[in-house]
């Protein structure tokens, strides 16, 4: 909504921003003034500049760093104090006057954009200048347009509204602008006083009726704000010369009574300060922990992570004889040694049971990465507890928790780079070792590797004295026998399998077949053996191999490139399982086999076998350790 002079309108009780803009080559300094009830500040600290930049309540705040141009207020309503009723703005320029500024503008922002904004073009050749306010009416805030200024710049408008300034001189009487003059005579000719927010009351005068030396026109507020859209003339009978308002225009400015004001007197001069350069951060500050105090090396002082606090603790040369933590003499051991602070001992022991507690919650929730992670080995090194006594008590939840990352990774028989780098980063956050962690790494590599050769990432071999046709590469060449079901029994030949991009291969004694991949239909595992089905009865082929699970997914890979049906990253075949039904399953079944009750080596396996049309759901999953599920097979 745009505002022209004298106009109102109502604002949300918010935060709100007050920014003033122009285009000139100036610089405009924002101010604001809270006032009571009585139209003049509580105390001092009630003005808003540029050497007070805060209010004290928080309720208004000027930025210190606005964009070039631009001037701006931070200005919470709901923060202010009820016994503030306006909050003046106001601006001043310490080069040249407003009358050389262009396209001065003030705009009110609240989150949702901009709410009003009042452009000011005509203002006089001023250094200060009053831009608008807010004030309270029947429980809600509005703003009201004025552009006044004054002639006696800052310090002369400051004191209008009773601040007492750091000067050596009495402060200069209030000097408004002459438009602001002619139309006070104007409107005293009449025998009216003006309704808006220019209403000036004229000064008294001596018997004689010449003016005083000391007396001048003062602003006022009306004394009840006019209402959005209202005219000059719908309020002019409000006040008239046998009203109040004649009342209050026969006091002089030295006959208000003078209030006492804690402080001292508001300094207008631009003060200077130099900023201390920062205490620098320690090595690493994204991590809490204990750093040597760069103000006091004898001592140590915790780094939050952000910045510096003010928990200190001394420091304490090692000592085989004093406990490193509290600083008081071990107990010598009666075979030699010294035995461990039983205080500390028992404060350890303590905490970690509570501790222990916190940090499984976060581990079993969000994992071993992430601010509530962070946050529980903050905790532990705040209190000065080696980390590897706190990895101790976590070692049975962490192989627990390493054991369903590998469940869930195979769950569906493909193991991602994602699943693969975040149980290698498990490992390494929680420090786990041992016979169990390396099996599992083995098994995830395997895994990891077969899903690689399934989703096309082949490799390339080199198989000199076999002849290639153009631009073909050979990802696989490997002992193989092939089996042949004759009806006198089967018959077996050696040789090796080799399986190109282009056709899959068998070179035997004295005999040797080529399949196309348009031919090839499927590559399952039997048992031992690799069975390729074919379009044509005796297309197929069966092969003994040392490693059939690698053999087929070497073949299913470049069966997938050859027919262009390679998945995209991050795509996920059928045999997919969404993770919330792994973590159902997992919660139901206690993370343990259904079968035997072992909690290692576990996988998800399908009532029903998917090969007999079982779905991928809740019902039709168990959790089975990996002796139970090759027992059980594709039954039901």
């Amino acid at each position: 909504m745009k505002l022209s002079k004298g106009a109102n309108a109502a604002v949300p009780t918010s935060l709100l921003a007050v920014v003033i803009s122009w285009r000139s080559g100036h610089t405009v300094d924002a101010h604001a003034l809270l006032l009571a009830a009585a139209g003049t500040v509580r105390t001092d600290r009630d003005l808003v500049f540029f050497n007070a930049p805060r209010h004290m309540s928080q309720a208004v705040t000027l930025d210190q760093q606005p964009a070039p141009g631009t001037a701006r207020l931070s200005v919470s309503l709901p923060r202010t104090e009820s016994d503030v009723a306006r909050i003046v703005v106001a601006g001043s320029v310490d080069d040249g006057t407003f009358g050389d500024i262009t396209g001065l503008t003030l705009t009110i922002e609240a989150a949702h954009g901009p709410v009003a904004q009042f452009e000011i073009t005509d203002p006089d050749a001023v250094s200060a200048m009053m831009l608008g306010e807010f004030y309270r009416r029947e429980g809600q805030w509005r703003f009201r347009a004025i552009g006044q200024g004054w002639a006696s710049g800052l310090s002369g408008l400051v004191t209008e509204f009773g601040i007492t300034i750091d000067d050596g001189a009495p402060a200069p009487a209030a000097m408004p602008t002459s438009p602001a003059r002619h139309r006070v005579s104007a409107a005293s000719s009449t025998g009216t006083a003006l309704a808006g927010p220019q209403q000036l009351d004229p000064a008294p005068s001596n018997q004689d009726g010449t003016r005083p030396a000391h007396a001048d026109r003062r602003y006022h507020p009306p004394a009840r704000p006019p209402a959005l859209g209202a005219t000059r003339g719908d309020h002019a009978g409000q006040h008239t010369a046998a009203g109040p308002r004649s009342a209050r225009t026969a006091e002089s400015a030295d006959e208000r009574p003078v209030r006492p004001r804690p402080g001292r007197p508001v300094d207008l001069q631009r003060q200077r300060h130099e900023v201390e350069p920062p205490i620098p951060a320690p090595p690493n500050p994204e991590r809490a922990n204990w750093h040597s105090d760069p103000e006091n090396p004898s001592r140590m002082r915790w780094w939050d992570g952000a910045e510096w606090t003010g928990a200190t603790v001394d420091r304490r040369p090692p000592s085989p004889r004093s406990c490193e933590r509290c600083g008081n003499p071990l107990r010598r051991k009666l075979f030699g040694g010294v035995a461990s602070c039983q205080s500390c001992e028992y404060e350890i022991e303590e905490f970690l049971t509570h501790w222990h507690t916190q940090a499984r919650r976060a581990l079993t929730t969000a994992g071993p990465r992430g601010p509530e992670w962070d946050a529980v080995w903050a905790s532990l090194r705040y209190q000065r507890i080696d980390e590897g006594r706190g990895r101790a008590a976590l070692r049975d939840v962490a192989l627990t928790y390493v054991e369903r990352l590998v469940a869930f990774a195979f769950a569906d028989g493909e193991i991602e780079q994602s699943e693969f780098e975040a149980f290698e980063y498990a490992i390494e956050e929680l420090a786990l070792s041992g016979a169990q962690v390396e099996d599992l790494r083995r098994r995830m590599y395997r895994g990891h590797t077969l899903s690689r050769l399934r989703g096309g990432d082949l490799p390339v071999v080199r198989t000199p004295g076999l002849h290639l046709d153009p631009e073909e590469k050979v990802h696989l060449d490997l002992p193989a026998v092939h089996v042949r079901q004759l009806a006198r029994g089967p018959k077996l030949t050696d040789g090796r399998v080799i399986a190109s991009n282009k056709k899959l291969r068998f070179v035997g004694t004295d005999t040797g077949t080529e399949l196309p991949w348009n031919r090839v239909v499927s590559v399952q595992v039997e048992q031992r053996s690799v069975v390729v089905a074919a379009t044509s009865a005796r297309g197929g082929a069966t092969f003994d191999v040392d490693d059939p699970d690698y053999v087929a997914a070497a073949l299913e890979g470049a069966l997938r490139v050859a027919k262009r049906l390679v998945l995209t990253p991050g795509q996920r075949d059928t045999r997919s399982i969404p993770q919330e039904v792994k973590a159902e399953v997992w919660q139901r079944d206690g993370g343990k086999c259904v079968e035997c009750g072992d909690g290692h080596y576990l996988e998800f396996d399908h009532i029903i076998p998917l090969s007999r049309g079982g779905a991928t759901s809740a019902t039709n999953l168990q959790i089975l350790c990996r002796a139970c599920n090759r027992a059980k097979g594709a039954r039901i």
